[in-house]
């Protein structure tokens, strides 16, 4: 039975190669979610800001950052498949490396759905569909459950920074806010561009109940908490509920979703 190409974020139809054995990844949450899919020794390559998980990544060999990697770094590694994100990675170097006769696999999830079938295309790429379905066998009943307590209750308004002078947050196409939705969440900015710049006064005037500090890509900390200060009317501000969090449960896609989906529906209770 001869399997079909499949058709990956980019548009381009990826022809059934086999499992591949040499793997360069440009995204650290695919990088994880690789050595989830049991593919750790299979890596060969990625950039310098995969750091999950440390005791696989710092063997592998480093081939430049998300928006600048070294292209010939990664051709000379010759590996059988490159995975490649739209935002993270820029198409110009995607259109180098299949012009090279590289094959690339291009992600773009925006939603949890899309994060969850990111999951299953990826196992079926990489002939680790069973391992994939494993992995969802965990993912979407906890993604289920969470849907079912959102919709039993009135969304919580959100206000989740990204960076801090200026401060940037999160619009309505991103996965982010898809996944604040799904745990009971409406974000705040939901009617702005995918990142806005916005202002504090800006965000005390939407009157978020929760607000929500992840430490990536900008790294909130305890100090910053004090921003808010100065926003006592702000409900999130008045009832203490001014969170630092761990961001990668919010933006990697794979196993950190279930972090998410067990830990974040309860931040975001009603008051």
């Amino acid at each position: 039975m001869t399997t079909a190409a499949r058709v990956d974020a980019s548009g381009v139809a990826l022809e059934p190669a086999g499992a591949p054995r040499r793997i360069v990844s440009l995204i650290p949450s695919t990088t994880e979610l690789l050595c989830a899919l049991g593919l750790a020794d299979a890596l060969v390559g990625v950039t310098v800001y995969c750091v999950e998980p440390r005791d696989v990544v710092r063997g592998k060999t480093r081939v430049g950052g998300e928006k600048d990697p070294d292209l010939a770094v990664i051709r000379a590694l010759e590996p059988d498949l490159v995975v490649a994100n739209i935002e993270e990675n820029r198409r110009e170097d995607v259109d180098a490396l299949r012009a090279a006769g590289l094959r690339v696999w291009v992600t773009y999830p925006r939603t949890v759905a899309e994060g969850l079938a990111m999951i299953r295309d990826l196992g079926e790429v990489t002939g680790t569909g069973d391992r994939a379905r494993a992995l969802l066998d965990t993912l979407e009943p906890l993604y289920a459950r969470a849907r079912e307590r959102a919709a039993a209750r009135a969304p919580v308004r959100v206000f989740y920074p990204i960076w801090r002078r200026p401060w940037m947050t999160i619009g309505a196409d991103t996965y982010v806010h898809d996944l604040l939705a799904t745990c009971g969440g409406a974000n705040v900015f939901a009617d702005r561009t995918r990142y806005p710049t916005v202002t504090l006064d800006e965000m005390a005037a939407k009157g978020p109940e929760v607000i929500l500090l992840p430490d990536e890509p900008f790294r909130f900390r305890r100090a910053h908490l004090a921003d808010f200060d100065a926003y006592p009317a702000v409900p999130a501000v008045r009832a203490g509920r001014v969170h630092l969090v761990g961001g990668k449960p919010f933006s990697w896609h794979g196993p950190r979703l279930a972090e998410a989906l067990t830990k974040l529906p309860d931040l975001l209770a009603p008051f």
